[in-house]
């Protein structure tokens, strides 16, 4: 079969007995990755009825519901052009040079932060020494909010046209908190919480709740889908920042990388896991019940990229990450169009 946008716009834009989800994992300058992805879905006419954002997938979430259809992707780009940071500095594509243009970049964004995102905080880090105040974070994400405000609408985010939903944890009990604009109204803060990652960020009130990034217990957040059995067939699109699958390190960075990797990716192999078994059961009881398909892409870091990634907002790396979230979603896409549903009621796939 053909792999045009007209294939992929049959199955998943232009049916109403199913609903299309879109889960969107956190990664911080990673998550370039989300734009170049939902570029082409909405290329291809694809339309979630439901997004669910992780960290900066609640705000690649947040600009994608709260915007109509039409100005998305355009705000999208002026997040991340806002984001990138600007050098005059140029690499080749041998590998160590880009290792070190990368890890350049990186230092420069813990040196100086993002204006759109983040800036120091004081004491910060200094607080590590015995005669200055405590302080629990490293950086000020409080631009953020402002960023979010201007590219933002939140009366339509909350319209009801495309629900959201927002994950966070409980500093205090440990919990998975979930805002979910078919429940309540979410604001910036919520976004704002969702993308505190201790100990780089503080986390912030909301509603008598100290919250924080999710990453650490849920990267992936697939719950909110399956809290309760879907009562029509769901197509979900996971889009995850960090991987399971690595060549063997051979270096101190690329342990500590592969480390940080494992830490992000490990829930969401247990959550599938754990979908997988649960719909082997519900196979056997009700095999004509609403059927899910699901699919995971990941992107794949590259030999260039180094622990510290999620602080490379360098103009080479986020224009790499875009791309490869384009490429993965076409690729994904294309199988979506291709998939000619069994009597399977749960069907994974990873291309």
């Amino acid at each position: 079969m053909s792999s045009s946008s007209n294939d992929v716009l049959t199955p998943l834009a232009a049916s109403s007995d199913r609903n299309t989800a879109l889960v969107l994992a956190g990664g911080n300058a990673l998550g370039a990755y989300h734009a170049g992805a939902y570029e082409v879905l909405h290329e291809r006419g694809i339309k979630p009825d439901w997004v669910v954002g992780a960290s900066m997938g609640a705000v690649t979430a947040a600009i994608v519901v709260g915007n109509a259809p039409e100005d998305r992707v355009a705000k999208l780009r002026q997040f991340w052009d806002e984001a990138t940071q600007h050098t005059s500095l140029s690499v080749t594509d041998l590998l160590k040079p880009r290792q070190i243009y990368n890890g350049m970049h990186a230092m420069l964004t813990l040196a100086w932060g993002r204006p759109n995102i983040f800036q120091h905080r004081l004491p910060g880090l200094w607080s590590a020494l015995p005669w200055v105040p405590n302080d629990v974070a490293l950086f000020d994400h409080s631009p953020l909010l402002g960023t979010l405000n201007q590219l933002v609408d939140f009366d339509r985010l909350n319209s009801g046209e495309t629900r959201l939903t927002v994950a966070c944890v409980d500093v205090e009990t440990g919990e998975e908190v979930y805002f979910d604009t078919a429940h309540q109204i979410v604001r910036a803060e919520h976004i704002l919480a969702s993308t505190a990652i201790l100990p780089a960020f503080p986390p912030v009130e909301v509603d008598g709740r100290l919250l924080c990034d999710i990453g650490f217990t849920n990267n992936l957040p697939l719950d909110p889908l399956f809290a309760t059995e879907p009562t029509r067939d769901l197509v979900c699109i996971a889009l995850d920042l960090f991987g399971l699958q690595a060549p063997r390190p051979k270096s101190l960075d690329a342990v500590l990388e592969r480390a940080n990797d494992l830490i992000f990716a490990s829930a969401a192999r247990r959550a599938i896991a754990g979908l997988q078994r649960e719909y082997v059961l519900r196979q056997q009881l009700e095999p004509d019940g609403p059927k899910v398909t699901l699919l995971h892409l990941v992107y794949q870091s590259g030999a260039d990229q180094l622990a510290a990634k999620s602080f490379d907002f360098s103009p080479s790396s986020i224009r790499d990450r875009w791309m490869a979230g384009s490429r993965d979603m076409t690729r994904g896409s294309d199988w979506l169009a291709r998939h000619i549903p069994s009597g399977q009621r749960f069907v994974y796939e990873r291309p």
